[in-house]
């Protein structure tokens, strides 16, 4: 595999499909530092796929290397397409490569492309490795916010099936209850608002009592799976009133 040229070629398809104007609004809305070209997310992933059905597939080798050419760029939709190249080839990652992705979670610098990275490519090496479980547990304790979001996120796809290991979930979200940085706040809720949509039970049961707790970001998101019943109980434990009726203040 001659990485340059598929290099060139990846960037030849992007630049047709970019958006001048696109690019600017999409730069202005995450605070990128990168150049844009404008490129629409299914369009970026396109142009991964198109790579990851190349015969004979790209080895893992050869994929690393394309992904740290892709990142080594300047160009958002370049790390775009390593990140969709990672999740396609994700069956060829093995736990070394951990360390990679934890370099790439460290320099997104935004959640357009720290939430796949950890979700999928993280999450899914962890579900097949479950030994780095103590990758995760070193993220959620992390000083960078954005490792700290990753380990709750890495847990999010298994746990949406049904699956998945709650109690990790549980302690990682109890050290991070009180902290004010929105993005950890908005990961808690969206990790209980998924995992609500199988199990509200659980979501009910782990929320009530932390009620006082949560922020209003959390808990907008929690309760969005929970029944009437369980959704009105949580606000009430939230916002009690002395003549018995709790508002949701807007969380409604």
């Amino acid at each position: 595999m001659d990485v340059a040229e598929l290099l060139a070629g990846i960037d030849a398809e992007l630049r047709a499909m970019g958006s001048p104007e696109r690019a600017a609004q999409e730069k202005a809305y995450l605070k990128s530092r990168l150049d844009h070209y404008g490129v629409s997310v299914p369009a970026v992933r396109a142009v991964a796929r198109g790579v990851a059905k190349r015969r004979p597939p790209l080895e893992r080798e050869e994929l690393l290397a394309l992904v740290e050419a892709l990142w080594a760029g300047t160009v958002y939709e370049w790390r775009r397409a390593a990140v969709e190249l990672l999740e396609l080839g994700g069956d060829r990652l093995q736990p070394a490569d951990t360390v990679l992705i934890e370099r790439l979670l460290r320099e997104s610098q935004t959640w357009a492309l720290v939430d796949e990275l950890a979700a999928l490519v993280a999450g899914s090496l962890v579900e097949r490795h479950p030994e780095l479980g103590v990758v995760l547990d070193r993220w959620a304790g992390d000083p960078d916010f954005w490792i700290r979001r990753s380990a709750l996120l890495a847990l999010l796809v298994p746990l949406r099936r049904g699956g998945g290991d709650f109690s990790r979930f549980s302690r990682y979200a109890e050290t991070m209850l009180e902290e004010r940085e929105f993005f950890i706040r908005k990961a808690i809720g969206w990790v209980l608002r998924d995992t609500g949509r199988k199990r509200p039970d659980l979501v009910y049961a782990w929320l009530l009592p932390r009620a006082g707790r949560v922020s209003g970001v959390t808990l907008t998101e929690a309760i969005k799976s929970l029944s009437p019943a369980q959704r009105a109980e949580v606000l009430a434990a939230r916002y009690p009133y002395p003549d018995g009726v709790a508002t949701s203040r807007g969380l409604t």
